[in-house]
């Protein structure tokens, strides 16, 4: 088990640095791979090796001999790990034992090595032959009343191969119901860019970042979430562009970093500053903090016209471009800076400052991650951030543009390759051109469409193609309760995690290969493709040799499974294209023109960019135009009304990776050895008379008459606006209610979710986990 100390110890180095190269050490060792695992790091991002299966953060065309950050490597390690997770071990530990396991603990029993079934008898794993495992998800399936009775969720592990393969055969067995991980992070993205212009995903390359004046980050911490960013941003800094950064923590690498590739920085324990300024904006804040910034540039072109001088705004892109500014600058103009300094936790001067610094620029990148899209109000967030970019002309020319910094490496390859419960007129035609069968277009369930249909009863079967679903989720002890009555759950996964222990009453895992190994079909080796933040689509070859002879990869997994439940009826050469995947490639060719030439142009080192119509500035909305929209208010989240009341953000520590967690310690917050804690700031605990280092719960604020509480946290004093609060994801997701999304893109609220601290029972002090 685990054996971290427990303690709250300052932590006082830059990101990255020796600090980073110290942990990517113990993490090689601690999985035993410390020689094997840095030959592998070696093939990482690079041309002819495998690409990173951590973050989406695009490579220097795959060309760097040194180009892996310590959370990819981290990746690495615990996917080339040398322990296994054999049918001995889950023969000797009972699903009722592992449950009470830690969810670090389960991941380090290793890689899974063999397909196994549920046995309720003996309350384990037992092992099940893939013939057989196939033929009994075929039988599942097919005593449907309905094909809509069944749930297929997707990672953003998966590759483009394989989630073209998955969303071909649940289209041709009948549903539309593809509940993804993009919809619980950046579907606010996806459903709010295409509104304002035309296209769902960024407008900037990896080069934009070499030319921009200015770059503004707001709800995203690069250096956990998406390290491989920090190259960018330390370049950046150092050749004086401006870096503004809004979040409500003092993220380490938002402030300073020591790059691993830079011996001087190294030999001298140096570090770049990053940030020119950090505000930590309240939690929910984003709103005002963006509208207070175009109000500001309104007063400072009024300013301009008035003394005759170069205007702030670019008119000339607003007149030719877009629809709506008159709108956007009649609530801007309604929109009183007492309200904005409250709603942001900013004073006017600050955010002033901030937008002064914007309309110097030339050209600037307006990036963003979950911190805007998880919110109530997240798909009106993200057009908050396109309409600063709009007014003045920041789309469509080098170094400048809007940069959602996406998660899983394949998220968005996921999404352009089918994975969508609405699937266009494009693709059904598409579909219907490749193979002969004519998909059905009504819309089908997203994540929380899929909750509701298990808490009522109306889902009977969950295929989950990687991910860790159960935990992932909102409002995770309801899920979790309604998961177990469903007749059957299917995970396919490299390693065992907490939805393999929330099983149905029939239930099997299949392991498949992971990135980093050699997969071999009948035609010879295989390559896979991707798709990173930006648009780059690349070729990824694994060079390890398979954990198990018994893995399989995931195309020939899902390629089995159709066979299985389609039997003879299928219209698709199921073995066929498994047996080379350059025949999948030119199937997503005929079915997604974007990818002509699809097998050629991986071929060339980096790949090739798939193309963004606003780029262009060829604006693919209804009215032909880049649309300003405008935001009602400043609220990201419904209003609570309890003074007493504050907004917790759930995040992840430095040590963790979705819900996989690396260890318990996150050391740029100086917690060491335990999750099980809640930062506040020093003016709330006095105001509620509490310590550091006390036990508290959770209790979210819910409007159903549902408790919903987390028990036995530990006190953390941090650096937070007032009224704010933070805590591990995914541990403090019971407390965000599965009614608590936004109903443009149905996304969670998990950044956003009222809570009141109560002092935990004497019991629960100085209990560990907490019980959740």
């Amino acid at each position: 088990m685990a054996s971290d100390k427990k303690t709250i110890r300052i932590y006082t180095e830059p990101a990255g640095g020796w600090g980073a190269l110290r942990a990517t050490g113990e993490a090689l060792a601690l999985q035993g791979v410390a020689v094997s695992g840095a030959r592998t790091l070696l093939r990482m991002n690079q041309p002819e090796g495998f690409d990173c299966p951590g973050c989406a953060w695009p490579d220097p065309k795959h060309t760097s001999s040194f180009e892996f950050c310590e959370n990819g490597a981290k990746a690495v390690a615990w996917e080339a790990t040398d322990k296994r997770c054999t049918p001995d071990f889950l023969a000797a530990h009972s699903v009722s034992e592992l449950a009470a396991w830690d969810d670090y603990d389960l991941e380090m029993a290793g890689r899974l090595t063999h397909p196994m079934r549920y046995d309720a008898v003996t309350d384990r794993y037992v092992p099940i032959g893939w013939d057989e495992a196939f033929a009994l998800i075929g039988a599942h399936l097919n005593a449907l009343e309905s094909p809509n009775e069944a749930d297929f969720y997707t990672s953003g592990r998966a590759s483009n191969e394989a989630a073209f393969l998955y969303q071909l055969f649940v289209r041709e067995f009948g549903t539309n119901n593809f509940p993804d991980c993009s919809n619980m992070c950046h579907e606010a993205t996806s459903v709010g860019l295409p509104q304002s212009i035309g296209v769902g995903k960024g407008t900037v390359l990896l080069e934009d970042f070499e030319h921009a004046d200015a770059i503004f980050i707001f709800g995203q911490n690069p250096g956990t979430n998406s390290p491989r960013m920090m190259s960018d941003l330390h370049a950046a800094s150092r050749r004086g562009a401006s870096i503004v950064s809004f979040n409500p923590f003092r993220e380490r690498a938002l402030e300073r970093f020591a790059a691993p590739q830079n011996p001087i920085e190294m030999a001298t324990f140096s570090s770049t500053p990053i940030s020119t300024c950090l505000y930590q904006v309240k939690v929910g804040g984003d709103a005002a903090v963006l509208k207070g910034m175009m109000k500001a540039l309104l007063d400072m072109d009024d300013d301009a016209v008035a003394h005759d001088r170069p205007r702030i705004l670019d008119t000339e892109f607003i007149a030719g471009h877009t629809l709506g500014f008159e709108a956007l600058e009649a609530d801007l103009r309604a929109t009183s800076w007492e309200s904005i300094a409250a709603h942001s936790g900013l004073a006017q001067a600050d955010i002033e400052s901030a937008a002064s610094l914007y309309a110097a620029a030339k050209n600037a990148i307006l990036v963003y991650g979950m911190g805007i899209t998880q919110h109530h109000c997240g798909t009106a967030n993200v057009q908050q951030v396109a309409n600063l970019a709009l007014m003045r002309g920041n789309v469509g020319r080098p170094g400048a543009g809007v940069c959602p910094v996406r998660g899983h490496s394949n998220v968005q390859g996921n999404r352009t390759v089918g994975i969508t419960e609405k699937p266009s007129a494009a693709l059904i035609d598409g579909i219907e051109r490749a193979f002969g069968f004519r998909p059905g277009a009504e819309h089908g369930r997203d994540v929380v469409a899929t909750i509701e249909a298990m808490l009522k009863g109306e889902s009977k079967v969950f295929i989950g193609l990687g991910g860790n679903f159960a935990a992932a989720v909102p409002d995770w002890p309801r899920v979790q309760a309604a998961m177990r009555g469903l007749a059957l759950t299917v995970h396919i996964a490299t390693k065992f995690n907490r939805s393999h222990l929330v099983h149905g009453k029939d239930a099997l895992i299949l392991p498949c290969l992971g990135r980093t190994e050699i997969d071999v079909q009948a035609n010879g080796p295989q390559s896979i493709t991707v798709e990173d933040s930006m648009s780059m689509v690349h070729a990824s070859a694994g060079r390890n040799p398979p954990a198990s002879p018994e893995l399989r990869s995931e195309p020939a997994i899902v390629a089995g499974i159709a066979r299985a439940t389609l039997g003879a009826r299928t219209r698709v050469p199921w073995e066929h294209m498994v047996a080379d995947y350059d025949r999948i490639r030119e199937a997503i060719e005929i079915v997604f023109p974007a990818f002509q030439a699809y097998n050629a142009r991986i071929r060339v080192p980096g790949g090739f960019y798939l193309g963004s119509t606003a780029r262009d500035r060829i604006w693919a909305t209804s009215t032909g135009k880049a649309n300003f929209l405008v935001f009602q208010g400043l609220d990201e989240d419904p209003a609570h009304g309890d003074p007493d009341a504050l907004w917790l953000t759930t995040m992840r520590s430095h040590d963790q990776y979705n819900t996989t967690l690396y260890s318990h310690s996150d050391r740029y917050r100086s917690v060491f050895g335990q999750r099980d804690v809640v930062f506040v700031n020093a003016g709330e605990l006095r105001r509620r008379e509490m310590q550091e280092g006390e036990r508290v719960d959770l209790v979210a604020l819910s409007r159903d008459g549902v408790e919903r509480v987390v028990r036995g946290l530990m006190l953390v004093e941090y650096a937070l606006p007032d009224g704010c609060c933070g805590a591990y994801y995914p541990e403090a997701n019971p407390l965000v209610p599965l009614y608590a999304y936004d109903p443009q893109s149905r996304t969670p609220s998990y950044k956003g979710v009222p809570v009141k601290i109560r002092r935990a029972a004497a019991a629960q002090q100085g209990s560990r986990h907490g019980v959740l």
